[in-house]
C-alpha cells in the first residue's frame, strides 16, 4: 500500500527532473471555513472583479455541501487561520495541481462534480472523474468509516473529502488563479501519472 503523500512526492521528482518545480503553498481563501471563509476573504480583498465568481462560486459550494449533508454551523464556527493543503504549486504560473489516489473516487465526489455548472473552469476532464468515480465508489464509500468528520459527522471523513475537492476546483479559478489541475492516480504511482501528462505539464512550464 503506497502511503499518503508518496504519488505527490513521486509526481514532484518526476517533473523536478523535467525542470519543472513544483513547490507547496497553502492559500487564506482555502480553508476550514470553507465556502464561508472563502466569501469572507474575498470581501476582505474588496477587489470588484472577485464579486461575480465568487459570488457564483459560494452558491454552488453551498449547494454541494448541502447535497453532502454537511452540517453549516459547523464552518462558521471554524478556524479562520486554519488553512487547508494543497498537493503541489507551479509558482511561475500559479497552478494548482491535485493528485487523486482511488480515495478520492467516491459517489459522494460524483454527487459533488454533477452539481457543477456547465461552463465550470477547471483543469481536467470531468466526465473522466465521474467514470472513475462510478468505478471505485463501492471500494472507497466505506474507508474511514470509522473516524468522525468536521461537519459531516461520525463516518462522514470521504464527504468531507467530496466537499473539500469541489472547494478548490471551484474557489481557486474564482480567486483569479489558473483552474485547478487534477490527475488521476488511482494505482498510487506518482511517476506514471506524472508520464501520463508530461505533455501538458512540460508546456505549462514553459508558459
Amino acid at each position: 500500500r503506497v502511503a499518503p503523500g508518496d504519488a505527490q512526492s513521486a509526481f514532484a521528482r518526476a517533473a523536478a527532473e523535467d525542470g519543472i518545480v513544483l513547490g507547496s503553498e497553502r492559500f487564506d481563501w482555502l480553508g476550514e471555513q470553507g465556502h464561508v471563509g472563502l466569501e469572507r476573504v474575498a470581501k476582505a480583498r474588496r477587489d470588484p472583479a472577485l464579486v461575480g465568481p465568487v459570488t457564483a462560486a459560494v452558491a454552488q459550494l453551498g449547494a454541494i455541501y448541502a447535497r453532502l449533508e454537511g452540517d453549516i454551523s459547523v464552518l462558521h464556527a471554524s478556524r479562520e487561520s486554519l488553512r487547508l493543503p494543497v498537493d503541489l504549486v507551479h509558482a511561475p504560473t500559479g497552478t494548482l495541481i491535485e493528485i487523486d489516489e482511488s480515495c478520492h473516487f467516491t459517489s459522494f465526489r460524483l454527487a459533488a462534480l454533477e452539481l457543477y455548472p456547465a461552463d465550470v473552469n477547471v483543469g481536467f476532464d470531468i466526465d473522466e472523474h465521474k467514470e472513475l468515480c462510478r468505478a471505485w465508489c463501492s471500494t472507497t464509500d466505506g474507508l474511514e468509516r470509522g473516524l468522525a468528520s468536521k461537519g459531516f459527522g461520525f463516518g462522514g471523513v470521504q464527504r468531507e473529502r467530496a466537499y473539500q475537492d469541489a472547494l478548490r476546483d471551484l474557489a481557486t479559478p474564482a480567486m483569479g488563479r489558473p483552474p485547478l489541475v487534477r490527475i488521476a492516480a488511482v494505482d498510487g504511482d506518482g511517476v506514471s501519472a506524472y508520464r501520463r501528462h508530461r505533455a501538458s505539464l512540460l508546456a505549462l512550464g514553459a508558459s
